[in-house]
Formats: C-alpha cells, structure tokens, sequence
C-alpha cells in the first residue's frame, strides 16, 4: 500500500542509531543480483509507544532500477505510515518498495525512505534485512543447496598448543579521528582559530544593527578537538549577531548540503527565532532562515515569512524540539533547481521540515504557495531573537558540499 506522510504524529525524543544488512523480496522483472559494496543504513528516533526510522539504500558497484526492501521485527513494532515508499507488513516482516521517482540508484549513490509506528514492551530493532533478495553490508547469503555431510572423524583431529607468549598489540589513538567530511567544499571543526574572536574563514556580522549580542571562539564547550564557535543570543531585533563563513561556496552547484553540530541551554520559545541564515539571490537577496517557532525546529522565508512546517497545532507537531544541553547533529539539503529542502536530525528525517514539490496541508502547503528556486549564496550561524528567547548557542564541525555528509 502507498503510505501518505501527511498523517505521521509528532517525534518528541531522540533515540538510538542502528545500521543493518537488508534482505528483501526480489524483483518481479529481473533476478535479484549482488552489488559489491552493497549497504542499507536504518536510523531510528524512538519514544514511549512510537518511533520513526529513516531507511537509507546505497547499492554499491552495481545501479539498481526498482527496488524492494524487506526486515523482520525483532520487537512488536507495527507500521502505521511511510514516505518516499510503497510500505506493507505482514505478521513481524516489513516489504518496502520504491516509488516511481526514486526507482532508479545508481552505481555508488543513495536514496532514502521512511517509516513511522508504534512500539510496546518488546523494542528489539530489526533484522534479516535485504536489498532485492540479496543480503548487504557484508552479510553471506543463505546456500541455495544443502552442503554434503562428511562422516565425522573416527580420531580427533591433532592440536596445536597455544602460543606461550601474547601476540603484539597496537597501542589505541590518543587523539580521536577528524570528523569526516568527504568532499565538502566548506569543512571546519574552527582548530584554526588562534584568537577569541571569529576570523580568518569566518567574520562576525551584525545583520541591520549592532547591539548585545557576540560571537567567541570557545575552548571550554566542543563537540571535537579543543575550540568551537559560541554565540551568546540576546533578547531583541537590533541585537542580532552572526558568523559568516569566508570561503567561497560558488563551486557548489544547485544542489547543497550541509551538516553542523549545534548545542543550546534554552528551549526554543513561543516566538520567531533563528541560528542559520543563508541568502537568496533568486528572492531578492533575503534569507532563508533556520531556527524555532512554537518550541520546534522550523524554516522561515524572509520574504513573505513563509514557514516550514506550517504554524499550525498539527504542522508544529511534525516537526521536533532542538535538544538542550547536548550536541545535536542537524543536516538539511536544498534543492534550487527543483524547489526541494530535507532536513535530518541526529541521523532522522524530519517530516514537518521537508519541501517535496507537492502541497501538503499542514506542512509545505504555505511554502509553496509560490515558485521557489533558492539560489543560496553564504551561511551565517548565530542568533536573531524577534520578541523572546535569549539562548547561548555552540556550533562545531560544519561543512557543506554537494552531496550528503552525514553525521
């Protein structure tokens, strides 16, 4: 059965991350065939009582056109709803089929889908996945004919004694790894920072006036390494405060991603604020602004103050509070040539903040009330407060690129 997301309820916790080998059903008009490098990724936010979780399906060497996803429950989940695929479940097994615009993955690309439900006692995570009948992620498929049997020995088989000395061991990094990046043009955990205040690839801005508000490199509070960008938001219009990343985003192409980690001490507020500003040269020059409104996460156009979801009891539901006191990965994708925004957090698609083409009330139906082709120009991260919420924010690790980076 075709799903339809505009009836998924609300994410109201973070949860665990969980990757999988996938197993599934065939297709009807090929035979299922192995991809080397094939990997399906499962990602889940879990409450009491419910959870969704983002499916992300990487055939490897090999393009698949069509595809069919399978898992077993290894708990009482039970689906209630899906997007980006056809999703049934029989009994503990879940079958996932492509729609007719994401049929086709190339050879070392991706495509994703998603799954809401509810959840009782039993919240084991899914196994016995496969992609078109093949298992992934390394996981050696079931023999097709039953292996001869061999008498057992009549003597036991000679031993060898264990060595009298422990093998060499490999002293563990002092440092932890960089976080990665792959081939995104802006990557910066802000280690080359020297001073307090902003520079070199970042400058600190005052968008329309100067006031209360700062910007700092911090060595108390980091995601990784020893800085990371603080921001200290205050309350008021003229008090807003921004760093703005110095190097050049020309290169990248219609299509950009990005993924920052970001950490705050208060709730979002009732009112209008934001954290991430980019400018729009296709919209005059205004922003497309990520922040909060109503307690959760949302998107703000400038122009005609167009929200993302919109600001409806049902809409705010689909989108997410922003964690306080811990570190949140928040990733998003912009679409200029086709009007198109996906954001994640913590690894997890968010419904409320997704544009997809199509009007859907409560979510997209405002934001497209018009033609939208952002040509995003900068990225700014900081603090404007509109009527309430003071907050102090840290930012750490960001890049942006023209494909997905990841958490």
């Amino acid at each position: 059965m075709r799903i339809s997301r505009a009836r998924l309820t609300p994410i109201v916790a973070a949860g665990a991350v969980l990757a999988a080998a996938l197993a599934g059903a065939g297709l009807p008009t090929a035979p299922a065939t192995a991809a080397a490098g094939c990997r399906i990724d499962y990602v889940s936010n879990q409450w009491t009582g419910g959870f969704t979780a983002n499916i992300r399906i990487s055939p490897g060497d090999t393009a698949v056109n069509g595809w069919t996803v399978t898992w077993t429950w290894g708990g009482d989940q039970r689906i209630t709803n899906g997007w980006s695929a056809e999703v049934s479940q029989s009994g503990a097994v879940v079958t996932a089929r492509n729609v007719a615009w994401n049929a086709s993955v190339p050879a070392g690309g991706s495509t994703e889908f998603g799954v809401q439900g509810t959840v009782g006692a039993n919240t084991a995570g899914p196994t016995g996945f496969a992609l078109n009948g093949v298992p992934c992620n390394g996981a050696t498929p079931p023999p097709t004919t039953p292996p001869p049997t061999t008498a057992p020995p009549t003597t036991p088989p000679p031993t060898t004694p264990p060595p009298t000395t422990p093998p060499p061991t490999t002293p563990p990094p002092t440092t932890p790894p960089p976080a990665g990046c792959g081939t995104a043009v802006l990557c910066d955990g802000f280690e080359n920072q020297t001073g307090s205040v902003p520079s070199g690839d970042w400058t600190v801005v005052h968008p329309d006036c100067s006031g209360t508000g700062t910007a700092a490199i911090d060595t108390a509070t980091t995601h990784s390494g020893s800085r990371s960008l603080r921001i200290n938001g205050t309350v008021g219009y003229c008090n807003h405060v921004f760093a703005r990343t110095t190097r050049g985003l020309s290169t990248l192409g219609a299509v950009r991603y990005a993924r920052l980690w970001v950490r705050h001490t208060t709730a979002l507020p009732t009112s209008h604020v934001t954290f991430l500003a980019m400018a729009d040269s296709a919209d005059g020059g205004k922003d497309l602004r990520m922040g909060g409104q109503n307690g959760a996460l949302q998107w703000n156009r400038a122009s005609d103050d167009a929200t993302l979801p919109e600001q409806s009891p049902s809409g705010v539901a689909l989108s997410l509070p922003l964690a306080t006191n811990r570190w949140s990965c928040v990733e998003f994708m912009v679409d200029g040539a086709q009007g198109r925004l996906n954001t994640w957090v913590d690894g997890a698609a968010v419904t409320g903040l997704t544009v997809d083409g199509t009007p859907t009330h409560d979510i997209d139906g405002q934001w497209l009330n018009r033609t939208w082709r952002p040509q995003l120009t900068d990225l700014r991260l900081g603090w404007e407060s509109y009527g309430e919420g003071a907050d102090t924010l840290w930012f750490d690790d960001v890049a942006v690129g023209a494909s997905r980076i990841g958490c």
